[in-house]
């Protein structure tokens, strides 16, 4: 029997100041964990809707999408359904409007961070297989992280 197969979007969330100054959204799950906004589609989404309907619920925030950042694929078990194939294709979002405020049901908070800060938490408290997907958003925005 085929596993079943589980889309799921989200973003690398950034908004820049006037002056400039760029920050990274980052939020903290309901596991305690860094991690970034992300769900599952629904159906009739395109996962570009997912992910900016998934952002908007679980932070507040209203955002475009200004590129594609990369697609992690795992498999994990599922209590009821046994193995399930996930996919979480992840966006670069800019912020255009909306007040920072975290869905307390999904999440334990949200937090805007200057982008070392962000990969500082993302490698202290985040999980693995986010590393690349930020190191890769940051790249888009220029900036590298070690």
């Amino acid at each position: 029997m085929a596993a079943r197969k589980e889309i799921s979007a989200g973003g690398v969330v950034y908004r820049r100041h006037e002056d400039g100054a760029l920050e990274i959204q980052l939020i903290t799950d309901r596991y305690g964990k860094i991690s970034l906004a992300k769900g599952k589609m629904e159906p009739g989404e395109t996962v570009e809707q997912t992910a900016l309907r998934e952002i908007l619920e679980e932070t507040g925030i209203t955002g475009r999408i200004a590129d594609k950042v990369d697609i992690i694929a795992y498999t994990y078990q599922h209590a009821e359904y046994g193995e399930v194939d996930k996919e979480v294709h992840y966006y670069l979002v800019e912020a255009v409007d909306g007040t920072l405020k975290a869905q307390e049901e999904e999440i334990k908070g949200v937090e805007w961070y200057e982008p070392q800060a962000a990969w500082r938490r993302q490698r202290e408290g985040g999980y693995d297989n986010n590393d690349a997907i930020l190191r890769k958003g940051l790249a888009l925005l220029n900036i590298s992280v070690q």
